[in-house]
């Protein structure tokens, strides 16, 4: 068997790997998370929009919504970057109610989940929904682009 990290043994002169002091156990099972998740897209309100503005205004709605959502996201970025839980608390409330608005329900969702983990002072559970958001984020964009085949 090839020497590697995980099956050579430590010498006391070796440099420890990510600069730790001590090696860990070696484990026999990794879990693998798969990240790669379906979004649920709410289509009755879509034709609620539809019903209520009309299909042109509904999809200029719907456009600006989204632009408004990607700009969000980008900006909730930036906040968890700079580790402005406040602000970032704000910004990704604001999500919320834009999702709810054009049927985007995943999304609305997961915004919750990371709104009460930043009220919890969970920083763990703050990073894992917060990723987890923006990749519904984007999945959600795409997808109801995808769906409702809007022009922009």
């Amino acid at each position: 068997m090839a020497d590697n990290l995980f099956t050579k043994p430590a010498r006391q002169d070796d440099p420890k790997p990510w600069g730790l002091s001590e090696v860990g156990n070696i484990v026999e099972q990794v879990s693998v998370l798969f990240t790669d998740e379906s979004v649920c897209l709410d289509q009755a309100r879509i034709i609620e929009l539809e019903r209520l503005l009309g299909a042109k205004t509904a999809e200029s709605v719907a456009i600006r919504a989204m632009e408004e959502l990607s700009s969000r996201l980008a900006h909730c970025e930036r906040l968890f970057q700079l580790e402005n839980w406040q602000d970032l608390r704000k910004c990704v409330r604001s999500l919320i109610a834009i999702g709810d608005q054009i049927g985007m329900t995943s999304l609305s969702q997961v915004s919750a989940h990371v709104v009460g983990a930043i009220d919890a002072g969970d920083i763990t559970a703050t990073a894992a929904t917060f990723f987890r958001l923006m990749r519904i984020g984007d999945r959600s964009l795409s997808d109801y682009w995808d769906q409702y085949n809007l022009s922009g």
